[in-house]
């Protein structure tokens, strides 16, 4: 979703794949290749060019859109195949563990851009523009002009980030928000009897609620920054808990002098 050249194949047509396809499509030829043969079909039902062989992969940019756990069986069998100048883009949720793959495992003339679009299949359901997207530029210095692209022609409000500094906040914005919709999942559903903000909340929840685990298992367990949050979490929760059960807090935080007996 970040290019600013006439020609891409995309890696995968899941989900998010085919969203990138749908993206691309009115402004560049774009490639798919899947070994999925429904997916395949899918893909030349929407008039995109088929590829069978990651040896056939000649296009200038090439976007992984796999899951995490699959990332490094693509990238050793694509790596042989590999032009010197050719971008390798990923959009996996987090970024640290797809950087460094691509890094050890891409050959040092193949330009390298770690990218996550804060949006998924249903968030985009209304359209791309004033969505957010981070890139991590790995190696090379075309990104920028993927960037402008990004920006000029799908309304993308583009961030830039280190692999590090985006998994260190996106351990709050969506892993943490990804626990707590799947640990509210499990209170039932919702009552009848609710606040505003309670159905904004719901409403927040529900986006992500469904997510597949290939989806869910790497922004909470692929991300090393999620289980100290999570652990903060818990001991604020608790905290509360024991701030409220507490008299003498109450009225202190009211402002007034708890009166003790005796």
């Amino acid at each position: 979703m970040y290019f600013d050249k006439p020609n891409a194949t995309i890696i995968g047509f899941g989900a998010f794949g085919s969203l990138c396809a749908r993206a691309l499509a009115p402004h560049m030829r774009v490639s798919v290749l899947d070994p999925d043969r429904r997916r395949t079909a899918e893909a030349q039902s929407a008039g995109l060019d088929v590829v069978r062989h990651v040896a056939d992969v000649r296009d200038d940019t090439i976007l992984l859109a796999v899951p995490l756990s699959a990332m490094e069986e693509v990238l050793v069998a694509l790596a042989p195949h590999l032009r010197p100048g050719q971008l390798v883009v990923d959009v996996c949720s987090v970024k640290e563990r797809p950087a460094r793959l691509m890094r050890d495992l891409l050959p040092k003339d193949v330009e390298i851009l770690a990218s996550h679009p804060m949006f998924g299949p249903q968030s985009a359901r209304l359209g791309l523009a004033g969505s957010q997207i981070v890139l991590c530029p790995i190696r090379g210095r075309t990104w920028r002009r993927h960037a402008a692209l990004l920006r000029k022609v799908l309304g993308l409000r583009v961030l830039i980030s280190t692999p590090e500094d985006h998994d260190r906040q996106a351990a709050l914005t969506q892993g943490l928000t990804h626990l707590l919709a799947h640990a509210y999942g499990t209170l039932g559903l919702p009552p009848r009897i609710r606040t505003r903000s309670f159905e904004l909340l719901n409403q927040a929840l529900g986006l992500i609620a469904d997510d597949a685990p290939e989806v869910f298992c790497p922004v909470t367990q692929g991300n090393r920054h999620v289980a100290e949050l999570r652990e903060r979490l818990i001991e604020a929760l608790t905290s509360v808990t024991v701030e409220a059960d507490d008299p003498a807090s109450q009225v202190q935080a009211a402002g007034g002098e708890a009166i003790r007996p005796g």
